[in-house]
């Protein structure tokens, strides 16, 4: 009886091992993906490439006068870029033509008689250098074929303020829909640090929202005349007015530098910004 006793016993107790050897096992089957995914995500040159892959063979591309379909134009910097590719990884926008006018954060979407109350001393050389950047002159007839207009950077303040202005000596035909997407910003990116953190950790990390981006936007919010739908993209991502997460709920990085984002970050990006805003009517 003892000896039955004794083998109950380790039966039991083994099981228990067991129960939990497999639950571990299985609860760190999605860690070395996970971690995987870091590591990759660390690497800035792959990032940068992909930022800028989808968006650079659009800009100041020609619309096909020979297509029926309508002609969609986004309109500035890096933070465009993401833009377009939130909607190449969710398949957005399939009945329009897409093309891109490139207008570096140095350089600001803004039309004005004193361009250069807008754009740093270090930058004027670049800016004015029309063979490698663009601005909202060069782009004027391009703007003026384009059905839905979307406006997509990474704002200064002083752009920001004159933006209504810009939209208005622009001189749109009534037809034609304009959209402005507000700035983002994740805040500082530690993959190293990530990279030692349980995933119940990651799925809780929060940084707090950039206040500079914040008074951008709320710029925006305030001035924009009622011709130009404004998105919040903070409003449609974040779980708060103060912070917003940086992974999504698979554990993918949202953004690999705090401004950019990594192809899962545009996909979980583009969705939420198409499917809860007016951009979905379009």
């Amino acid at each position: 009886m003892y000896t039955a006793t004794r083998l109950a016993l380790f039966s039991f107790i083994y099981s228990i091992i067991f129960i939990v050897s497999f639950s571990s096992m299985a609860s760190s089957a999605e860690t070395p993906s996970v971690r995987k995914s870091l590591i990759q995500s660390s690497n800035t040159n792959a990032n940068e490439k992909y930022t800028f892959q989808y968006c650079n063979p659009l800009r100041k591309k020609p619309f096909d006068k020979k297509s029926s379909k309508k002609k969609l134009l986004v309109i500035g910097d890096s933070q465009a870029c993401d833009f377009l590719n939130g909607i190449k990884e969710n398949g957005f926008f399939h009945n329009y033509q897409i093309r891109m006018r490139y207008i570096p954060y140095q350089c600001q979407p803004v039309l004005s008689t004193h361009p250069s109350y807008f754009i740093a001393l270090k930058d004027r050389a670049l800016c004015e250098n029309t063979e490698r950047t663009d601005n909202l002159e060069q782009a004027r007839a391009q703007i003026e074929e384009a059905d839905l207009i979307i406006f997509s950077a990474r704002w200064k303040i002083k752009a920001a303020q004159a933006l209504s202005h810009t939209i208005r000596h622009l001189k749109l035909k009534p037809q034609q829909k304009v959209v402005v997407i507000g700035s983002k910003s994740f805040g500082k990116i530690s993959i190293r640090q990530y990279l030692h953190m349980s995933d119940r950790k990651l799925l809780s990390i929060k940084n707090k929202i950039d206040e500079e981006v914040q008074k951008v936007n709320s710029i925006l919010r305030t001035r924009l005349s009622p011709r130009a739908i404004f998105i919040d993209q903070y409003k449609l991502i974040c779980d708060s007015d103060n912070s917003c997460p940086i992974f999504t709920g698979n554990l993918d990085l949202i953004s690999y530098d705090g401004w950019h984002l990594t192809q899962a970050g545009a996909r979980y990006v583009g969705s939420k910004v198409f499917q809860n805003s007016p951009l979905s009517q379009m």
